[in-house]
């Protein structure tokens, strides 16, 4: 018996050693997504409002974004359990390459719709894409219980602190205007994106076969975990309609009429807040561990919800900038600690089923709340979608923990 158990301890070292260059390859992916849609969140309103359409234009293109990228990561979570993850990811790459391409080159709204619905386009400054239920299954499979909430703060961290890197390198449309003119500039930059698509590419054509075998139980449909996942996809769909309403391509909208701000100077308030995130992923871990998953996410999300209210009132943007600085340094420790309370609240093998079925809700929702945020800011230039944003999140943490703090995770049990 004793030998059996270490002989299983060997092979399960010798596979944990095995699959740490897939994470690493997995972790320099989601860098490289994340520096692209930290300036594309910014560069959507510029690019569009240069070709003449209005705030109601802006939040009509990134509601089909998000609308597309729901229905395809539901069509993934439908038959997650029988598509290789490389295979997956490779496609998703290639697609990303195809919507860089067809915004760099076509001007024409209607075009331009359709290749955000059909993409991999992101309005949002964070991941709602197909690659995220994908890589969020290679993660949570590697790693032992008591070490996944850590394993994704770093992959949420490196999300933010390259997502606000992309959002600082767009004020390189107003540095470089005296010699390269700003369409021009962002031609380049759509260009780039669909680069970054094929560098991904590249990358996830490296992963090992060994990706797929993540657990000894093949992937399957949701079964005994259907009920809790159900429940908490539909509480998160309603944190991420308050969410949608306060997307970064939005917000950057919103700050540049309020405050007559310009591109160079929206990007370093989002690359300051999107770092103030970032290290808020670390301080997730220790609070989660103290605290556990459902304390953390609830009680650092309910003030963060606050400040965004009042951010709408600044009347000035020091203030707001102060307000989203302090928002942010709360709000996104709720993210590694969810995607690690849905991954240890179901069956190893049915958590491609859930990482996909708990994204799906959040994008749909994401989804239509940029249409009515831009129809607010088109009809009163106050920031009623703030307000409207902190509210609703607000609504959902009082829900989250009146419904879950009961429901341990194995690490709290």
């Amino acid at each position: 018996m004793l030998q059996d158990q270490s002989a299983t301890g060997t092979i399960e070292e010798i596979r944990a050693k095995s699959l740490r260059p897939d994470i690493s390859l997995v972790l320099v992916a989601r860098s490289l997504r994340a520096f692209g849609d930290g300036y594309v969140a910014i560069l959507l309103p510029v690019h569009l409002s240069r070709l003449g359409y209005d705030a109601f234009g802006v939040g009509f293109i990134a509601t089909a974004s998000l609308l597309g990228s729901a229905l395809l990561t539901l069509a993934l979570g439908l038959v997650a359990y029988r598509i290789p993850r490389r295979r997956a990811l490779l496609a998703a790459a290639l697609l990303m390459l195809a919507t860089g391409l067809g915004f760099a080159g076509i001007d024409s709204f209607w075009p331009l719709l359709v290749i955000a619905f059909v993409g991999t386009l992101n309005p949002s400054g964070g991941d709602v894409s197909v690659f995220l239920p994908l890589e969020h299954t290679v993660l949570s499979h590697v790693v032992a219980d008591q070490d996944r909430t850590a394993a994704f703060a770093r992959y949420s961290f490196v999300g933010a602190f390259f997502g606000a890197l992309g959002a600082l390198s767009v004020g390189s449309v107003d540095w470089l205007a005296p010699v390269v003119p700003p369409s021009t500039m962002v031609t380049a930059l759509f260009g780039l994106y669909g680069g970054i698509g094929l560098l991904t590419f590249l990358l996830y054509h490296r992963l090992s076969p060994q990706v797929e075998a993540g657990t000894d139980a093949p992937p399957a449909p949701l079964g005994p975990s259907r009920g809790i996942v159900c429940r908490l996809a539909a509480l998160f769909s309603v944190d991420a309609f308050g969410g949608g309403l306060v997307i970064n391509a939005l917000l950057a909208l919103w700050l540049s009429e309020r405050f007559g701000l310009g591109v160079a100077t929206v990007g370093a308030i989002f690359f300051v807040t999107s770092l103030c995130s970032a290290v808020s992923y670390f301080a997730a871990v220790p609070l989660a561990k103290r605290f556990g998953l459902i304390n953390t996410m609830v009680f650092t999300h309910l003030p963060s919800n606050l400040f965004l209210i009042l951010t709408a009132f600044a009347p000035t943007i020091w203030i707001a900038f102060g307000l989203l600085i302090l928002r942010s340094l709360l709000s996104q420790m709720d993210v590694p600690t969810r995607s690690s309370y849905v991954m240890a609240v179901v069956r190893p093998e049915e958590r491609p089923a859930a990482a996909s079925v708990t994204a799906v809700p959040r994008s749909l929702a994401s989804a239509v709340a940029p249409l009515l945020s831009g129809w607010l800011l088109t009809v009163s230039p106050f920031g009623w979608p703030l307000v409207l944003a902190g509210t609703l999140k607000a609504a959902y943490d009082l829900t989250l923990l009146r419904q879950f703090s009961a429901v341990k995770p194995p690490e709290e049990r």
